[in-house]
């Protein structure tokens, strides 16, 4: 058993460093995302270094563009990320089916220009800023769990990795 493939796909504003980025695809490949862009030039400088031990690079597509509004999935609903005033907490958002998250990067903010066309904007309730790989696991496991997902065993022999035969 596994989890259904989801209608999610991810944008990232100039993300800089490659292992977040690598992170964020093996979260994506944990949780079913379908595509992840990007735009600017810090992470095509870089992504060789990248830290994907699962090389979830190979099966999600990961593909660089000048502008994400651009690549919008049709009939997709776009989701900011954001610490930003005014932005709705996550524990309190109903995730749209079909999603597109826009996601700033690690060294800045999601330009104003962009969350004028987004659908929703949206934070992630935290004492501190989180990094941009932890913003995208917490963003995608909130996706999961407010889901109607198979539960059980099954799926946990789906999910673990080769060396886990852990029973109770």
């Amino acid at each position: 058993m596994e989890l259904a493939k989801q209608k999610a796909s991810i944008g990232l504003i100039n993300p800089k460093n490659p292992v977040n980025v690598a992170s964020i695809l093996r979260a994506a490949g944990c949780y079913g995302v379908a595509s992840v862009f990007y735009t600017g030039q810090r992470y095509r400088l870089a992504k060789e270094f990248n830290a994907d031990t699962k090389a979830f690079h190979k099966i999600i597509p990961t593909i660089g563009v000048d502008n994400l509004k651009d690549v919008v999935p049709k009939g997709a609903k776009v989701v900011c990320v954001e610490l930003v005033e005014g932005a709705v907490p996550l524990p309190h958002f109903e995730h749209p089916e079909n999603a597109f998250y826009i996601l700033g990067p690690e060294d800045g903010s999601v330009p104003s220009d962009v969350l004028t066309w987004c659908d929703y904007v949206v934070y992630i309730p935290t004492y501190s800023c989180m990094n941009l790989a932890a913003t995208a696991n917490v963003l995608l496991y909130d996706r999961l769990s407010k889901s109607d997902f198979v539960s059980g065993d099954a799926l946990i022999r789906s999910s673990r990795d080769t060396n886990n035969t852990t029973k109770i």
